[in-house]
C-alpha cells in the first residue's frame, strides 16, 4: 500500500469524493481542500506528497496556487498535478511553465489518475545511486537533486529536474520526445510532443548562459552537449 499523502483541491463535493474515495482505495491517505487559500495553507502545513490541483476555484484559482507553491522554498519540490475541464493546449502549457509536472483533462477515469499520480511520485523519489555530471558551466548532482550552474544552485521542478539528468547521462545521444516521455514522464498515452517542449523551453530558461548544453536534433528531439 502506498501510505504517502496527497492534497486534492477541488470544490466539486462529488468528484473530490470520487478521487478521494479512488486514492484511499489505493492506500493513500488524503487532504481535501475546496478553495486556493486552503489549499496553500494546507500544503505548507502538511507536506504531501503530491497536490492534485483543480484549476477553476472559487477566489483564488488553481493556477495562483500553482505560482505560490512554486515560488515558496518549503512547497516548491511538491510534484503538482493540474487538473480540468479546460482541453486547449494553451492552458496546458501555461500550467506546465508555472511548474506543474503534469495536466489532466475533465472528465478522466480514476484509473487514469492513480497511473499518473503513479508516475509522477515514481520520477520524484531521489536516486540512490550518487553520480555527478557535469557539462561546461552545468553541473548535477543526482544524489543531492541539485543543479547548478557556475556554482550558483537553480531551482527546478522534479520534472525538470529528471529531464536534464536524463539527457546529461547520455552526453552526445538523439533522443526522441517519444522516448523522453516513455522515460522521464513514464507514461505516452494522450501525452503530447508540446509537452516535452515546453518543459525544455522553461529548463532553458533557467539555466540562463548554460542554455545551450540542451541541444534541439530537428525531426529528432534533443541532446545533451557532450563537455
Amino acid at each position: 500500500m502506498a501510505h504517502e499523502k496527497i492534497l486534492i483541491v477541488e470544490d466539486d463535493p462529488d468528484i473530490s469524493e470520487m478521487i478521494s474515495y479512488n486514492l484511499g482505495r489505493e492506500g493513500y491517505a488524503v487532504i481535501p481542500a475546496n478553495n486556493g487559500e486552503d489549499a496553500v495553507a494546507m500544503a505548507q502545513r502538511e507536506r504531501p506528497a503530491l497536490v492534485v490541483l483543480d484549476i477553476m476555484l472559487p477566489g483564488m484559482d488553481g493556477m495562483e496556487v500553482c505560482r505560490r507553491l512554486k515560488e515558496a522554498s518549503g512547497t516548491r519540490h511538491i510534484p503538482i498535478i493540474m487538473l480540468s475541464a479546460k482541453s486547449q493546449e494553451t492552458d496546458k502549457v501555461v500550467g506546465l511553465e508555472l511548474g506543474a509536472d503534469d495536466y489532466v483533462t475533465k472528465p478522466f477515469s480514476p484509473r487514469e489518475l492513480i497511473a499518473r499520480i503513479r508516475a509522477v511520485l515514481r520520477r520524484a523519489k531521489p536516486r540512490e545511486a550518487a553520480e555527478v555530471v557535469r557539462a561546461g558551466f552545468v553541473e548535477i548532482d543526482s544524489l543531492r537533486h541539485r543543479v547548478s550552474v557556475s556554482g550558483t544552485e537553480i531551482t527546478l521542478t522534479t520534472t525538470e529536474f529528471k529531464l536534464i539528468e536524463y539527457l546529461a547521462q547520455r552526453p552526445g545521444e538523439a533522443i526522441s520526445r517519444q522516448k523522453i516521455l516513455d522515460s522521464v514522464f513514464g507514461y505516452n498515452s494522450d501525452v503530447y510532443d508540446r509537452t516535452v517542449d515546453t518543459h525544455i523551453k522553461t529548463l532553458r530558461k533557467k539555466l540562463g548562459q548554460a542554455k545551450g548544453c540542451i541541444e534541439t536534433v530537428r525531426g529528432v528531439g534533443y541532446r545533451f552537449r557532450e563537455a
